[in-house]
């Protein structure tokens, strides 16, 4: 199901319209008037939404959280700092320099 290209109204607003859709393998329109199906099903009661409760995405988090103990992600090993202030070659001047090495 796609939404796009529809023009902002006078007053600011818009309206949309769905546009497109697409089909299965089996030839089917998929995700036509059901959704997507969950892949953990948590329940979001009005009790726990009006005490700012969000038990689906404390869910989320938990679930996130026990990948990554499973799964640690890499640290990746800081390199040494650049010296930028290593010596000229031989017979080039460093900027700023004469050729016998004093600054300008």
């Amino acid at each position: 199901m796609g939404i796009y290209d529809y023009p902002n109204l006078m007053d600011g607003g818009s309206v949309t319209a769905p546009r497109v859709a697409f089909y299965n393998r089996t030839g089917d329109w998929d995700i036509e008037n059901h959704g997507v199906a969950p892949d953990y099903e948590v329940e979001l009661t009005p009790k726990e939404w009006a005490s700012g409760r969000d038990p689906q995405l404390e869910k989320a988090v938990a679930l996130v959280m026990e990948t990554l103990k499973k799964n640690p992600l890499p640290v990746a090993k800081r390199p040494a700092f650049p010296n930028y202030h290593r010596q000229p070659e031989e017979g080039v001047p460093a900027a700023g320099h004469s050729a016998a090495g004093r600054k300008k």
